[in-house]
């Protein structure tokens, strides 16, 4: 187990990257304030370095709140503003790291692909399986930040979805009925729409402590 000395690269950290890219990101990104000493914790418990996009997002930010709350990114959590830190998401589960969670309940998970190396893969709430973005966390991240959610949710979203989701609670999401994987949940203006608790949305999903759908 490497030290927290060894995680937090001063040469070379992924922060100041991150930063440039939140400043021109083309919808609000907010960097939630973090905890030093729980950040010292939730690094030293994903054993990643700071010159990795995700150990700087984890050591230097609560989290990253993208989109009006639409995209919630883990990082070390906040309390006031009641979101979940990466470890707290993350405690128990095996075989992948839940890095982010959406609104609608959707996780995003660092996984490995058939050949082994690490990518990002995401549990849609419309289609409930995990699908594979074909990007490491990095590169994932910046394109999310640079503009990348408003396409990939282009048909989840409704008339007026900016005022509900920026009413939402971070440790909540908006439960959809009919569910968005029904034929008649497609339609998502006439749908009903309520705030749950994140763990709910979680359960409702299926998704069991090794990071998979429960069949």
């Amino acid at each position: 187990m490497r030290s927290l000395t060894e995680l937090v690269d001063t040469d070379d950290p992924a922060w100041p990257e991150i930063e440039t890219a939140v400043a021109a990101a083309p919808y609000p990104v907010v960097v939630l304030a973090a905890n030093s000493q729980r950040a010292d914790e939730e690094l030293l418990r994903l054993q990643v370095t700071t010159r990795s996009w995700l150990g700087a997002v984890v050591h230097r930010s609560g989290g990253l709140v993208l989109d009006y709350g639409w995209l919630r990114v883990l990082g070390s959590g906040n309390d006031e503003v009641h979101l979940a830190s990466l470890g707290e998401i993350n405690d128990n589960v095996a075989g992948g790291v839940i890095v982010a969670q959406d609104v609608l309940g959707g996780q995003f998970a660092w996984m490995p692909d058939s050949s082994g190396k690490p990518t990002i893969w995401y549990l849609a709430p419309d289609t409930v399986r995990w699908e594979d973005c074909e990007r490491g966390y990095g590169d994932w991240l910046a394109a999310m930040i640079g503009g990348a959610v408003t396409g990939f949710y282009e048909s989840l979203r409704w008339q007026g979805w900016v005022e509900e989701v920026r009413a939402c609670r971070l440790d909540e999401a908006i439960n959809v009925i009919p569910p968005l994987w029904t034929k008649e949940g497609k339609d998502l203006n006439a749908a009903s729409r309520r705030p749950v608790p994140m763990s709910e949305a979680m359960s409702l999903l299926g998704v069991t402590q090794d990071g998979q759908r429960d069949t």
